[in-house]
Parts: C-alpha cells; sequence; structure tokens
C-alpha cells in the first residue's frame, strides 16, 4: 500500500469514529433526558414555569395548588358560529379537550367525554366543558363529529391550531391530540394528559379539582 493510501485510510477510519462518537453520545443525551426526571413512584416530575408537575404511570400530569400557571384566554367562535371566551367560566372547572374528526384517538375517547359532560351537567356540578377542533379544515366534518358521538358542550373552531399556542412556555400545555386539560376554578392550570382517555380516568382528572376548598 502507497503512503499516500495510508493516510487516506487512517483520515477516512478517525472520520468514521468520530462519527460513530457522535451518535453515541447524543444517543446517551436522549436517554438521560427521558429518564432523569423518573421519581420513586414511577411518575415524573419536571418544573414549569410557575411550579412543579408530576406525572403519574396514568400518564396525568398534576400541579399542586399553590403552584399552578395561569390559564390564558382562549376566545373565538366555535363550530356553531357563536362566540366564545373561556376566562367568562372562572369560578367553574374547565375541562378542555384538543380535538380533530381525522383523529382515531380522538373517536376512541369522544363516548366517554360525552357521558361525563351529561352526567356533571345534570347533576348540577361547577364544570364546564369546552373544546378546541383543531386542522379540521372546514366546521362540517368537525359538526358531524358531534352529532356522532353526541357531544353537546361547545368547541371553538381553531383549524391553525393557534390557540393551543396560547399556552406559556414551560407549562402544561396541549403539545398533541388528542390533549385534555383541567383548569381549576381560579383560571389556573391544573392537570393535563397528552393521550386518550377513558371515563375513568376523566373522572380521576375533574374529580380531585372540583373538590377543592
Amino acid at each position: 500500500m502507497s503512503l499516500s493510501r495510508a493516510r487516506v485510510r487512517r483520515s477516512s477510519c478517525r472520520s468514521t469514529s468520530g462519527r460513530a462518537l457522535l451518535l453515541t453520545a447524543a444517543t446517551v443525551a436522549g436517554v438521560m433526558t427521558l429518564t432523569s426526571c423518573s421519581g420513586s413512584d414511577g411518575g415524573s416530575k419536571s418544573s414549569s414555569s410557575g411550579g412543579n408537575y408530576v406525572t403519574g404511570p396514568s400518564g396525568i400530569s398534576r400541579v399542586a395548588k399553590g403552584e399552578r400557571d395561569e390559564a390564558p384566554k382562549l376566545d373565538g367562535e366555535t363550530l356553531d358560529g357563536k362566540a366564545l371566551d373561556t376566562t367568562t367560566l372562572k369560578g367553574k372547572v374547565v375541562v378542555l379537550n384538543v380535538w380533530g374528526s381525522w383523529c382515531p384517538p380522538c373517536r376512541g375517547e369522544a363516548p366517554s367525554f360525552a357521558k361525563v359532560s351529561k352526567e356533571l351537567a345534570d347533576a348540577g356540578k361547577d364544570v364546564a366543558f369546552v373544546g378546541i377542533n383543531t386542522r379540521d379544515t372546514s366546521t362540517q366534518n368537525a359538526k358531524a363529529f358531534e352529532e356522532t358521538y353526541g357531544i353537546t358542550y361547545p368547541s371553538l373552531y381553531d383549524p391553525a391550531g393557534k390557540l393551543m399556542l396560547r399556552f406559556p412556555k414551560g407549562t402544561l400545555n396541549p403539545n398533541a391530540i388528542p390533549s385534555t386539560i383541567i383548569i381549576d376554578k381560579e383560571g389556573r392550570i391544573a392537570a393535563r394528559t397528552l393521550a386518550p382517555v377513558g371515563e375513568d380516568h376523566l373522572r380521576s382528572m375533574i374529580d380531585p379539582i372540583l373538590a377543592e376548598q
């Protein structure tokens, strides 16, 4: 082998080795990111801009009452063309559900939302359900979705997802579809899940906040 070929080969080996080290470092960093917040109870703890939230094994993140962030103002037109402003609901527990008619998990959880919202309304509980319909290019499919699953509470029409961006960075924001967020009676973000929920999980998010004094 000539001297020039040997030099090229050594240079190639160093380059390949360097790339491998970089990939390994990135992999380790990713694993550390995923595991560094693990708690001894199987949940995870993270810092938000105004306090800490803890995510349990069920995937529900909760914030202690004294450490919650103010929820943003969410306003606009509903699928029915009516004006809605969530800040007017202060004094009630607000259940926000981000959904789209095109989303299979949203279809899976819709019957639970229809049932729980009706039962709480019939029981006279201070709970208001509000949907945020996103990424539907028209209201037609969204309205058909609501009719199919018996959704009777209003949904803000947000095709571009702009309302989701109003949540302060670092808070329990709805960065997935579906997402469900619970806002307490004082208008602060109390709980969140980024996965579809059934009836029991939904009630387990609402009931503790509803019982707060």
